[in-house]
């Protein structure tokens, strides 16, 4: 079983910064690809970023391509996402999630969730 606590969310004006973390527990870290998804009231959840834990490779969203960063700390078993230039529309519950395998764009093929942070952009 795969713990994820995420941290880091608040409020913040457009066009500033967060750093998202997102702690693991247990073993076998490594063998997971991570993700980080949001979702607004009345939206569905929506995909963000996604990154192979033991790997290199990373996927964005459109939507925060450029101003969105996902990277990881092995040591610490943690992942992170920085978010630039936020805007009004970044506002939701940033929610961190772990799978088997490769990066999934698709919610539902992650197995384990965090409860999520919410993140606030004031205009």
């Amino acid at each position: 079983q795969v713990q994820l606590v995420e941290s880091g969310g608040g409020l913040v004006q457009a066009g500033g910064s967060l750093r998202l973390s997102c702690a693991a527990s247990g073993r076998t870290f490594s063998s997971y690809a991570m993700g980080w998804f949001r979702q607004a009231p009345g939206k569905e959840r929506e995909f963000v970023a996604t990154i192979n834990w033991s790997g290199s490779s990373t996927n964005y969203a459109d939507s925060v391509k450029g101003r969105f960063t996902i990277s990881r700390d092995n040591a610490k078993n943690t992942v992170y996402l920085q978010m630039n230039s936020l805007k009004p529309e970044d506002t939701a519950v940033y929610a961190c999630a772990a799978r088997d395998g490769s990066g999934s764009l698709k919610a539902a093929t992650y197995d384990y969730w965090g409860q999520g942070t919410q993140v606030t952009v004031s205009s």
